[in-house]
């Protein structure tokens, strides 16, 4: 038991690759135990090493199944893969579930693959605030790979940007319609685009339309990017065009390493998790001390909300660190 509540013995596990450990690891960081920031703080020494993937698009696209392919193609280079499947939560018991991703969990038993679901929990946005600490618990255990599936519904699929090292944005054939009227935020995130079950009818269109939307995204006078997000087309049911997003991918980490953008992107992640971890424990902090005593006076107008609200987060100002 004494081992069980060691964090060194954690720690060291998850290094050797324990996924038992993994486990656990993950279930502190989800639980929010006092432990879990322990191991954030040596886990994060190994952050921004490994290439971060974000799969986004909309219900249907196939995003699972691809991901699926994804993690068969990298296993069979003989790389470990993580994988962390973002959920809307339960609302009754804040849970997350993987039973849509079938394709995902045939991999479940691979010793070279770890996979974890976890639950938004209502947060605004879409990503859950423990996403970092996940994933930070991934890169210590020594995966080549990390994969982060959104369900592609409202603002994760811009929020995803700002987690990952390369975002792969899927759509299909039967959704024209859709690339037409595809979300400014999603055109402007997306690193790689995938139209996926390439082999329905209307692929080619599909690929064309998906070309011309990300050329008329580019403001009229502005100079072309370092990265043009090239379109791929896959049927991840037959395992076509896998092989060549694979390759597109790790040509946008090799872009990334060897640009400026990449330690852009890098200060963008860092900023995001310092923004949820100040949202969870300042803000929390400062909502927790709400009374009803509070309440009652601003029923009766002795208080504004405003006043309130800046005595709560000054209060709060105590906890943190000064430099």
């Amino acid at each position: 038991m004494a081992a069980r509540n060691d964090p060194r013995d954690l720690i060291a596990r998850v290094r050797r690759g324990d996924h038992a450990a993994a486990s656990r690891a993950l279930s502190l960081v989800i639980d929010e135990d006092p432990m879990a920031e322990v191991l954030a703080k040596d886990f994060f020494k190994s952050s921004g090493t490994v290439q971060k993937l974000g799969v986004s698009g909309p219900p249907g696209a196939g995003k699972s199944t691809l991901t699926g392919r994804l993690i068969g193609h990298y296993r069979s280079l003989k790389l470990k893969v993580g994988v962390l499947a973002v959920d809307p939560s339960s609302s009754i018991s804040g849970g997350a579930f993987l039973g849509d991703r079938l394709r995902i969990m045939e991999h479940a038993t691979d010793p070279g693959v770890f996979i974890r679901s976890l639950a938004s929990r209502g947060m605004i946005g879409g990503l859950t605030h423990t996403i970092f600490g996940a994933i930070h618990v991934l890169e210590a255990l020594g995966c080549d790979k990390i994969i982060v599936e959104t369900v592609g519904t409202g603002q994760d699929e811009v929020d995803i940007a700002s987690v990952v090292d390369t975002v792969l944005y899927v759509t299909t054939p039967a959704m024209g319609d859709e690339i037409q009227a595809m979300k400014a935020g999603a055109m402007e995130v997306g690193d790689v685009f995938v139209v996926n079950k390439a082999d329905l009818a209307g692929r080619d269109k599909a690929v064309s339309d998906l070309k011309g939307a990300l050329g008329l995204g580019q403001s009229a006078g502005q100079a072309p990017k370092a990265w043009e997000p090239p379109v791929v087309a896959t049927s991840a049911l037959s395992g076509e065009g896998v092989a060549e997003l694979a390759e597109t991918l790790d040509a946008h980490w090799d872009h990334l390493k060897k640009s400026v953008e990449g330690r852009v992107r890098l200060k963008i992640q860092h900023s995001t998790e310092l923004r949820f971890w100040v949202h969870r424990h300042v803000v929390k902090n400062a909502l927790d001390r709400v009374t009803d005593k509070i309440l009652e006076e601003l029923v009766l107008h002795k208080m504004d909300p405003a006043t309130v609200g800046r005595k709560l987060l000054t209060a709060g100002k105590e906890s943190l660190p000064r430099y």
